[in-house]
C-alpha cells in the first residue's frame, strides 16, 4: 500500500509527501536535490527507517508536488517545511539536506533552530553565484520546455562516466525523475539557487557566542 499524502500550504501549493518507519521513532526528514524527487532517497530508506521515522516530500516544483509559476524564494521553500511539520505535529525533526535541500537546511537553522535537532547539510554552499548562469537556465528550460537537455546536464554532472556505463539502471532512475520534472518548477527552483546568498547569515551563526 502507497505512503504517499498530501497536504495544501498557506499559498496554496499541494506538496507531496511519504513516512517510512515506526511512529515512535524520532523524526527524520529527507530534502531532496534540486530536479529530483522523495525517490531519490530510496536505497537508504530501509537502514534509516532501523532507527528514525523518515519523512520524505517533493519540494514545489518537483515530483507529485505542485508547480506554480515562479520565482520560487528559499523563505517559502523553508515555510513549506514548518507548514509541513506544523500539520503532521511534529514540534521539531532531524534534518538533512542535499544541493537544493541543503540550502533549505541552512534557512531552517537560521530561521526556525528551535523546530530542529541534527543538521546535515550535504553537497551544499551558502551561495552558488553569480546570477547570469542562472538566469540562463531559467530563460533555457522555459524557452525549450525540452527536459532532455537538462537531464543529460544533470546526470554528468551527478555521476561518473564509469558509472553511467556500468550502472544504468540506477541512472536511470534519475533521468526519469529529471524528465519528468515540470518546466516552471525547475526555473522557480533555479530562481532560488540563484538568489539564495547565506553567506554572511551562516557565517554569524557559525561564530555567536553560546
Amino acid at each position: 500500500m502507497s505512503n504517499i499524502s498530501h497536504f495544501i500550504t498557506g499559498d496554496g501549493c499541494r506538496i507531496t509527501y511519504r513516512f517510512d518507519g515506526k511512529g515512535d521513532h524520532p523524526v527524520l526528514v529527507l530534502s531532496n536535490s534540486i530536479a529530483t524527487d522523495h525517490r531519490m532517497w530510496d536505497r537508504q530508506i530501509a537502514e534509516l527507517s532501523k532507527s528514525f521515522r523518515v519523512l520524505r516530500y517533493d519540494t514545489r516544483g518537483h515530483g507529485g508536488s505542485d508547480a506554480p509559476p515562479g520565482p520560487y524564494s528559499l523563505d517559502r521553500l523553508g515555510r513549506d517545511i514548518i507548514e509541513l511539520m506544523d500539520a503532521l505535529k511534529v514540534e521539531r525533526a532531524h534534518f538533512c539536506g542535499l544541493s537544493l535541500g541543503g540550502f533549505i537546511g541552512q534557512w531552517l537553522g537560521l530561521r526556525a533552530p528551535e523546530r530542529i535537532d541534527r543538521l546535515i547539510l550535504s553537497n551544499t554552499s551558502a551561495y552558488l553565484g553569480p546570477a547570469p548562469q542562472w538566469d540562463e537556465l531559467i530563460n533555457r528550460v522555459l524557452r525549450e520546455r525540452n527536459m532532455t537537455a537538462m537531464a543529460d546536464m544533470f546526470i554528468g554532472n551527478w555521476f561518473p562516466p564509469q558509472m553511467i556505463r556500468d550502472e544504468p539502471e540506477t541512472v536511470e532512475v534519475f533521468r526519469s525523475m529529471i524528465l519528468a520534472t515540470v518546466p516552471e518548477g525547475l526555473a522557480g527552483c533555479f530562481a532560488v539557487v540563484r538568489d539564495a546568498d547565506l553567506r554572511r547569515t551562516t557565517f554569524w551563526w557559525r561564530h555567536r557566542r553560546w
